[in-house]
């Protein structure tokens, strides 16, 4: 026990740290309202309310958004999930909300400085120079709690890594089993996906390691228990990697099957390239690794920066109320990147210092990141990586791979630091290291304070430079310069401010060297001055004023005048579409209706072509109708919003004056099936969608000509008038209809369509389903009365989560046996 008391005091360290930076917010029950976090709850009611009727049990569709889609990343959890759940509420100390995210992120590089063989303190500012990057924060202040999560995980992942490598196999093995579940469980595939290659990086620093020792058998038998150790992570959450798989073919992430899209835009099988890098991280921008205002900060009015306003001209106040900080080539940005400008500082003291490969693989994972985080600045690169690297394609924000620059500058500056604490001498006689990396940092900081626009040519981004020619001739040029002003006040001041920072860290280690004070005096005064630093430029982003009562954001939630008109309408089943608001970015209308809309990052790719072919357009018809006829809608033509009216948009939300909203029903609403009198084939995607603005989906529809096979050469004629099909029940997995068709028809169903894990039947015996009108349902109904049911209850479930426990057996199986070594280690001691 008295071996493990310095590692239990950094825990409760850490404890503390993390309580006092929300405080008094988190001891209050405060929460932060984020887009984010407020489109979670909304898009979550479906679901909260489908558990409450059923027991807990959740149901794998929404019916709730974009007219129903797979629930498979809305918070996915499956039973095997559970026990994962509970171990990672065990490693967070079963902490309270925002307190334990930072908690775990120290905990994790801790760990892993401790499998390097840093001391308890070394290993404590090691984790605190990773945990307070601005970046971490960003994210808790934006909502993006997944991200975060998965963040925090990765370096105990590593450390497992290393203790394998270093031959402590069961140890080693477990850990990076484990924390390869945790981060995959957490959800946020890109994050796992950008440090495989950091990981990759460091094993072929051990490979290189091997070679240069002859230790390459143990280098194999390593590999084969980081292997294996890898894919029972993996299998620990197969339900949620193979559904998420599974899905992902079919949505944005996947290939669009029309061929009208730009060709240059187009990737294989992914994204499209300006989605991909439309958050790409300006080559100047880099520097706020080491000046955090290096192009203003955040996406914020500049008017709310005392320190700017002091330079405004009073004539322009109003103005600078529309003016962000930010002065980047993003869309926009909570914040920027920033790492510490002493940890930047002992970062490049460790390229000279740092022995060994483990040093080239730091590097190598920091210019990877920083290169690939420029995005269109630098596509060569972008587009060697979209079109040849397997999955790349996947994600958005490139900007966001600058977290393995986060996680390979603080290592590579702990090494460095470690490196002089057990070497004095050699440094104490060699400070031209020192020097040189003072100069590379301190000086560009001083640089960058005395002469800023000798390196930025301009201090107005290209947008602003446009939007800025929309004013009065006289004042373009004055506004221009009174701005550039502003802005290089903020810049010349955080560049001061790193410069002196450095210089103190620098301080430090010259006070050590000459013997002035011992080494633990020198960590501890490094890493209060990171701390200090790092937390006072993370209160930029992240601050009390940013929490409000728990009960302020449900208030977002509460009915409004028109939801309460719009649910009084018996109907069983219809949609609605909020025109008062972003549709398509829109996570709070969800929570009390069947939406057109929504908000999710990864949309069924069909349903996000129908948007971008036929919504966004037959919106805005709708919109002037509306306007022209104030609402009376039996005086409109239906065929300018037809594929609404087949998506039975029966509600209407029109924005009023005083930001109010107003209901309008909308009467030309197809309802939730009909017949149809014909059928189309398309011979590809394009025709399909065409096609679809060209018929009355009301009596005809249009199918890809693949599915005229599940047909058997069935072909519908105009439907008999006294035939009728009509819902009868539904929830958020099932739907239940009635017809009594005089012949045989083809019904069409306001559903959309999914290729997997549907089970129709027709008087209970089972039926194929074909895909109509670009995105949704149809079926042939033989003549008589039936009942027709679609039910979501996918098989591979149950599958998957037969693997998932599997793996998990293996975990505990793993733990009892280092458990038992243990003991009976310790006996034979005695």
């Amino acid at each position: 026990m008295k071996k493990l008391l310095p590692d239990l005091i950094v825990v409760v360290a850490f404890i503390i740290i993390s309580f006092i930076y929300f405080a008094p917010a988190v001891m209050e029950g405060r929460m932060i309202a984020q887009h984010d976090s407020l489109a979670a709850i909304g898009q979550g009611q479906e679901q909260r309310d489908y558990m409450e009727r059923h027991d807990g049990k959740r149901s794998r569709w929404n019916i709730s958004m974009f007219s129903g889609m797979p629930s498979y990343q809305m918070s996915p959890t499956y039973d095997s999930s559970k026990p994962q759940d509970l171990a990672k509420k065990v490693y967070s100390l079963f902490l309270p909300n925002y307190v334990y995210l930072v908690f775990i992120m120290l905990l994790g590089f801790y760990i892993l400085m401790r499998s390097m063989k840093a001391s308890p303190l070394l290993s404590a500012l090691g984790a605190v120079i990773w945990a307070f990057s601005s970046y971490f924060f960003i994210l808790i202040a934006a909502g993006h709690i997944w991200k975060f999560i998965t963040l925090a995980y990765i370096p105990p992942t590593i450390a497992g890594l290393i203790y394998i490598y270093r031959k402590k196999f069961l140890a080693g093995g477990l850990l990076f089993m484990i924390f390869v579940a945790f981060q995959i469980s957490a959800n946020h595939l890109q994050m796992t996906y950008y440090f495989l290659f950091v990981m990759l990086f460091i094993v072929i620093a051990f490979l290189a390691e091997a070679i240069r020792t002859r230790q390459l058998p143990d280098f194999l038998k390593s590999s084969a228990v980081v292997l294996v150790a890898g894919l029972i992570g993996v299998a620990a959450n197969a339900s949620n990697l193979y559904h998420t798989y599974e899905y992902s073919k079919e949505t944005m992430r996947g290939k669009s099957e029309l061929t009208h899209h730009e060709a240059e835009n187009k990737t294989g099988d992914g994204l499209e390239r300006d989605y991909i890098t439309a958050w790409s991280y300006g080559i100047g921008e880099t520097w706020t690794l080491l000046v955090p205002n290096t192009k203003g900060g955040a996406s914020v009015p500049i008017s709310e920066n005392e320190r700017a306003m002091r330079k405004a001209r009073p004539e322009y106040n109003q103005l600078y109320q529309q003016i962000g900080q930010y002065w980047g080539e993003q869309p926009g940005t909570s914040g920027p990147v920033y790492v510490g400008a002493f940890v930047l500082t002992l970062f490049v003291l460790g390229l000279f210092i740092v022995k060994g490969p483990i040093k080239w693989a730091l590097l190598a994972g920091t210019i990877f990141s920083i290169l690939l985080s420029w995005g269109k600045n630098f596509m060569p690169l972008t587009d060697f990586f979209i079109d040849y690297v397997p999955m790349y394609n996947k994600f958005r924000a490139v900007s966001s791979i600058l977290v393995l620059a986060e996680f390979c500058i603080p290592l590579l500056a702990v090494l460095a630091l470690k490196e002089i604490v057990s070497k004095p001498e050699q440094f104490r006689n060699n400070r031209k290291p020192l020097y040189i990396s003072l100069g590379v940092t301190a000086g560009i900081a001083l640089l960058f304070a005395i002469a800023p626009k000798l390196f930025f040519s301009s201090f107005i981004s290209s947008s602003e430079m446009t939007a800025l020619q929309s004013l009065p001739p006289e004042h373009i040029q004055a506004v221009m310069g009174n701005l550039t002003e502003m802005r290089v006040s903020l810049f010349t001041a955080d560049a001061w401010r790193s410069f002196f920072i450095i210089a103190i860290g620098a301080s430090l280690v010259w006070f050590f060297l000459k013997k002035k004070i011992k080494a633990e005096w020198m960590i501890a005064g490094i890493l209060l001055l990171s701390l200090a630093d790092m937390w006072n430029v993370n209160k930029r982003y992240l601050n009390d004023a940013d929490f409000v009562p728990e009960n302020n954001p449900q208030q977002l939630f509460t009915k409004s005048p028109t939801d309460e008109v719009i649910l009084q309408d018996t109907t069983k089943y219809y949609r609605v579409l909020n025109m008062a608001t972003s549709t398509f970015n829109d996570g709070i209308t969800p929570y009390w209706h069947k939406v057109i809309g929504g908000y999710h990052a990864a949309k069924l790719r069909r349903y996000q072509d129908l948007i971008d072919v036929h919504l966004t357009g037959e919106m805005t018809k709708l919109q002037q109708d509306i306007i022209r006829t104030q609402g009376t809608m039996d005086s409109v033509d239906a065929s300018r919003f037809k594929v609404l009216n087949m998506l039975n948009a029966k509600w209407i939300i029109m924005p009023a004056q005083g930001g109010g909203t107003i209901p309008v029903e909308n009467r030309h609403a197809m309802g939730n099936a009909w017949f149809v009198d014909n059928l189309r084939y398309a011979e590809s995607a394009d025709e399909e969608i065409e096609v679809l603005g060209a018929i009355d989906p009301g009596k005809e529809a249009v199918a890809d000509k693949k599915y005229e096979p599940v047909l058997s050469g069935f072909r519908p004629s105009p439907a008999d008038s006294a035939s009728i099909i009509y819902l009868t029940d539904y929830d958020s997995d099932f739907v239940t209809y009635t017809a009594d068709a005089k012949k045989e028809e083809l019904a069409v169903f306001s559903e959309v369509y999914y290729p997997r894990g549907w089970h129709i039947t027709i008087d209970g015996q089972p039926a194929e389903m074909i895909r109509a009108n670009y995105t949704l349902r149809a079926l042939p109904v033989p003549a008589g009365k039936h009942t027709i049911e679609f039910r979501f209850d996918p098989q591979s479930i149950k599958v998957t989560d037969g693997i998932a426990y599997a793996a998990l057996l293996i975990m505990l199986l793993t733990a009892l046996t280092i458990i038992l070594k243990a003991l009976r280690t310790n006996k034979n001691q005695k």
